[in-house]
């Protein structure tokens, strides 16, 4: 069974054939997904398609591109929203410097409430880092001070440092299509050295379509491909790439029941 870790089905690039792009991805073999949330002015199409389909399970949070639209974020919505049926996780949430949307000091504060939430609930906390290495390492120090949280670096392109940091917090990897394309060998680098029982696969649907796809549109579809590059850039076969990314994937979201 592929599971795919990361989908944004509610995005509106699916608008026009969301039910035939679920159907292709269970044809695909893809037996699990989760659909992530960006923004709470969204989550009501987020949990519905969770609510919608087995096999779909959702995520509560505000992206740092949203930030500024909920400056004042609190750790107490995000709880009550995370005691819904099928919510599995906390964000994606997280620092992006790169296109600063929000502004970052706002992107900090909510990133902070999205912790303190993931800490509480016991649930794993989806971070998206970009270009902010440095105050992404100094905010997960800071916090687990606190006390611990789990956390998944979602789609991971930072640097060698960071990812050391985040993996002797206990953090878990999920790679993306960005790991099949040709100038993403710092990537691959990283990749080969996070922790082996703490890796798990994505698409990041509708973005970073992976080689052969690349260009086109991204679907859950097409999460086998990353998982080959995976084991290719690990030296596991088929058979346990799908194995150790299977265990990890459950290990972190341990509200999704294993199938038997």
């Amino acid at each position: 069974m592929l599971i795919d870790s990361h989908v944004n089905l509610h995005a509106p690039q699916f608008d026009e054939d969301r039910d035939a792009v679920i159907s292709r991805a269970r044809a695909a073999g893809v037996g699990l997904m989760v659909e992530i949330s960006d923004r709470l002015e969204t989550f009501e199409a987020t949990y519905g398609l969770a609510m919608a389909h087995d096999d779909i399970w959702c995520t509560v949070g505000v992206h740092p591109h949203e930030a500024r639209h909920s400056p004042d974020l609190t750790p107490e919505t995000l709880e009550t929203l995370a005691a819904r049926p099928r919510v599995v996780g906390i964000g994606e949430c997280g620092l992006d410097f790169h296109y600063d949307l929000s502004p970052r000091e706002t992107q900090a504060d909510v990133f902070r409430a999205h912790v303190e939430a993931a800490r509480r609930t016991g649930l794993p906390l989806v971070i998206h880092t970009r270009e902010a290495d440095d105050i992404m390492a100094g905010i997960l120090k800071e916090m687990h001070t606190d006390g611990p949280f789990r956390m998944l670096m979602h789609c991971y392109t930072s640097g060698m440092e960071l990812a050391e940091i985040a993996s002797d917090l206990g953090a878990w990897f999920s790679v993306s299509g960005i790991a099949t394309f040709k100038a993403a060998e710092d990537v691959r680098e990283v990749i080969r050295r996070m922790p082996e029982d703490r890796i798990i696969v994505e698409t990041d649907c509708p973005y970073l379509a992976p080689i052969p796809h690349r260009g086109r549109r991204n679907e859950p579809a097409y999460v086998g491909h990353v998982l080959a590059k995976l084991g290719e850039i690990r030296g596991w076969s088929p058979e346990e790439a799908d194995r150790r990314t299977t265990d990890a994937f459950f290990n972190l979201f341990d509200r999704i029941p294993r199938p038997a």
